[in-house]
């Protein structure tokens, strides 16, 4: 069985290959971030009769530089794992008396081969990783979409401090529809009862009306916001709140689209009290085949969530250890429940 372990960068990739007993294959080699690098590779196995069937190979999931040659390579029946970088640094320092070949990652993610210290890929699964690209563009969308809102909150500050006590939430329906047309409180003010209390009633779909026209009329009469470039405020009111509207719309197709592929997996996690379609479908991504955990405490910790006994002295105590897992699926919840 032979060992293959790939060192990812962005244009050039550095291959070593090692046997059973450790040994080097030859000097380690680069290949190119293309279908030419891909030939190079497989030319180079080719001299050594390496196949598929007899070699494991492995990679560091660095940034999204590895799909694609992890995608050539799963196409060509090739046995691929994909390395936490975690997993690297720490099988690293394993290695402080260093050779020739020592110091070159490849080499090490060939030795994590050959020394079967690794888990299944979470990514090997086409859905799953579809669900994943997915699930984390959704948390750029919310990332985005409460930036811009951040952004109208300070502005507001501004030009109507009073605007926050008018409404429960200032990015409401009602609200949106209301800065959206008339951003500043002199326009809301050249309004008449009448047509401002016509436009909460419409946009709120009767819960508002004539009273909560008054407490507006009464608290733009009053505003304390300042009194220059309001014609600049306003351009930027009116064109954030229709990105922000856009944004959640876009959000309400991607929860579609989450929830469609979820139900394709036929997965049991919404099961889970308190998990809907689109929270399962995000832990579900990062988790990958739950099936490949053959413990409990083997989940615990690739969630980065396992405890670590620290002594010092005559006190021993335990700590949590928060990995890189543990801080995404911790993002992912809080931007439910924020």
């Amino acid at each position: 069985m032979f060992y293959i372990g790939i060192d990812i960068a962005k244009h050039n990739h550095e291959v070593s290959i090692i046997d059973d007993n450790g040994k080097a294959l030859g000097k380690s080699f680069s290949i190119s971030n293309s279908q030419k690098g891909v030939d190079k590779f497989n030319t180079y196995l080719d001299s050594f009769n390496i196949t598929s069937e007899n070699c494991v190979i492995g990679m560091e999931s660095t940034g999204h530089y590895w799909i694609n040659l992890f995608s050539f390579l799963v196409n060509l029946k090739f046995n691929v794992f994909v390395i936490n970088p975690i997993q690297l640094d720490a099988f690293r320092k394993m290695y402080i008396r260093k050779t020739k070949n020592d110091s070159k990652d490849s080499y090490i993610i060939a030795q994590i081969m050959r020394f079967g210290e690794y888990s299944s890929s979470n990514i090997s699964d086409e859905n799953i990783f579809a669900l994943r690209q997915l699930s984390r563009y959704r948390t750029s969308l919310v990332d985005e979409c409460s930036s811009w809102k951040r952004k109208i909150i300070s502005i507001l500050d501004q030009v109507f401090p009073e605007y926050s006590n008018l409404f429960s939430d200032t990015f409401g329906v009602t609200s949106k529809e209301l800065l959206s047309k008339y951003p500043l409180p002199e326009n809301m003010l050249e309004l008449s009862t009448e047509e401002l209390t016509n436009l909460l009633t419409k946009a709120s779909k009767g819960r508002l009306g004539n009273e909560k026209a008054q407490e507006i009329k009464e608290f733009t009469k009053n505003s304390f916001g300042v009194s220059f470039a309001k014609q600049t405020f306003s351009f930027q009111i009116k064109q954030i709140i229709n990105q922000i509207s856009f944004i959640e719309s876009q959000l309400k197709e991607l929860d579609n689209e989450i929830s469609n592929m979820l139900k394709e997996l036929n997965s049991e996690i919404t099961t889970i009290t308190g998990i809907g379609d689109v929270l399962g479908a995000c832990i579900l991504s990062e988790i990958g085949d739950i099936s490949r955990f053959e413990k409990a405490s083997q989940l615990v910790a690739f969630a980065g969530l396992d405890v670590a006994v620290k002594q010092s002295g005559e006190f021993t105590g335990t700590e949590m250890r928060k990995k890189l897992n543990y801080l995404i699926l911790m993002s992912y919840a809080h931007r439910f429940i924020v």
